[in-house]
């Protein structure tokens, strides 16, 4: 009887570099649909995994690709940096502005000018 050598679902050659649909530093908006053994995140881009950490299921977030393996991806989630552009400029005509725009017309009619008259 001869006996074979079994594999046992592993490869006996290395798995072929298959493109990555993700590229390092890409930006995605992407939707959570589970959450993985250790507690991260799991998103699809283009049907390929992406892990983010700090994420919770059904959450809609905006990520940023860190780094890409063969078969999976890590992400980070990006902080929300168009709600804080909008506020700014709120915050020109806040009462601070207000104060000084009263506080100019008092500095023209000083007593150094009424001394003089």
């Amino acid at each position: 009887m001869r006996f074979e050598r079994r594999s046992f679902g592993r490869r006996p050659y290395p798995r072929a570099n298959i493109p990555k649909p993700v590229k390092v530093g890409e930006e995605y908006d992407v939707d959570i649909n589970e959450i993985g053994s250790k507690g991260d995140g799991i998103a699809r881009v283009k049907n390929f995994v992406v892990f983010v950490n700090g994420v919770k299921r059904g959450e809609k977030a905006h990520i940023k690709i860190t780094e890409v393996r063969n078969r999976f991806a890590i992400g980070e989630k990006m902080e929300e940096e168009k709600e804080e552009k909008t506020e700014e400029p709120k915050e020109e005509g806040s009462e601070v502005e207000i104060e000084k725009k009263e506080e100019e017309p008092k500095e023209e009619g000083s007593e150094v000018e009424k001394t003089e008259e």
